[in-house]
């Protein structure tokens, strides 16, 4: 219930866009932070919001992989939210798989489309996604990977919405100098960590790789890295990375940085299996609030997480994308849309939880 009161706040909040405002600042650029708020709250897109088409439309949405956990709590809230406001709503899988996906593009388009979201495969797709929804004229939402302001800025009928990124990789480190130790399990002076990536591709899997660190070097700590391997968002890929590294540095790691919760969940089978003791001799830290992440941090299984607040994201897509519906159009500089991330911790871990 605590969960479900949770989210229907964020929803409520996310409504609430910043008139007139470009991409918010890089949060926490100095190492520190403001509390996180309550709830998340978008920041930027249009200044004005028409009103949709009576009666609704149809609308095709495109998602980079259906087995991914984050994703599918994502386009399911989309689904819904756009089933309930009347569209006719199609959502396809594009496997990983950018040629794919581009042919799917190119299908909705062909079948006459209202308006596209899309969630890229690839994010060096950016320029020829963007080119081919503006020859087409088609409103697009593009979601979870963001394109460059120079790339967005061909056109002006396209909007992104997501978090940044560098928000929650200082999320991370916070959650590491929370510690009563801060990170130096062993006291050496220094916070030795292997760090999980996702897609190195994908900014968000830069920015939390780099910004978590970031977060530990501005409070004064010495850091070491012992290893960086990209996981590609994959939870056998995060538990086979972690026992190999297990295998290799044994104590000398003191931190276990994923990039998403599905790699820290199999980040921790291994720690388990090697008789580590997570907040006793390792930290580990994700990114989502997966429902397995919340309940591995209430068990004392996982130091923290980083809500990627699904339900209010998708909220602030449906809404630009009305907003285009409605004939709004996005000037360079005003074409992103961030919603907050909040930092769950084993105080407010319940918060979140059903």
């Amino acid at each position: 219930m605590k969960k479900t009161l949770a989210l229907a706040l964020a929803v409520v909040m996310s409504l609430g866009l910043l008139a007139g405002c470009g991409p918010k600042e890089p949060a926490n650029n100095g190492g520190t932070s403001n509390p996180p708020s309550s709830a998340s709250q978008p920041q930027g897109g249009a200044s004005s919001i028409p009103d949709a088409p009576a009666g609704g439309g149809t609308v095709g949405v495109c998602i980079y992989k259906f087995d991914d956990a984050f994703m599918t709590t994502y386009r399911n809230a989309l689904q819904e939210i756009l089933e309930g406001k009347g569209y006719k709503v199609t959502t396809v899988d594009g496997n990983n798989d950018q040629s794919k996906q581009n042919e799917q593009i190119n299908t909705f388009i062909t079948q006459g489309v209202d308006a596209l979201i899309i969630n890229p495969c690839m994010t060096s797709a950016a320029d020829s996604i963007i080119a081919t929804v503006k020859a087409a004229n088609i409103p697009t939402v593009l979601i979870n990977r963001e394109p460059t302001a120079e790339q967005m800025a061909a056109y002006d009928k396209l909007v992104y919405v997501g978090c940044d990124a560098r928000q929650s990789g200082t999320m991370q480190g916070e959650l590491i100098l929370d510690t009563p130790n801060k990170g130096d399990i062993n006291g050496d002076g220094k916070i030795s960590y292997i760090m999980i990536q996702g897609d190195p591709e994908n900014i968000d899997a830069q920015y939390r790789t780099e910004f978590s660190v970031k977060a530990l070097t501005d409070a004064g700590m010495e850091v070491e890295e012992l290893d960086l391997q990209r996981g590609d968002w994959d939870r056998e890929k995060g538990q086979t990375i972690c026992a190999n590294d297990l295998a290799q540095f044994g104590d000398q790691i003191e931190v276990v940085f994923c990039n998403n919760d599905d790699m820290a969940i199999g980040a921790l089978q291994s720690i388990q299996s090697a008789g580590r003791k997570v907040n006793e001799d390792i930290y580990l830290v994700g990114v989502d609030a997966l429902d397995a992440a919340l309940n591995e941090v209430s068990n004392g299984n996982m130091t923290g997480t980083v809500l990627n607040d699904a339900v209010g994201q998708a909220t602030a897509a449906v809404e630009q994308m009305e907003a285009l519906l409605g004939g709004a159009t996005f000037s360079s500089g005003n074409q992103s849309v961030y919603v907050d991330y909040v930092k769950v911790t084993p105080d407010n871990v319940g918060d979140f939880m059903g």
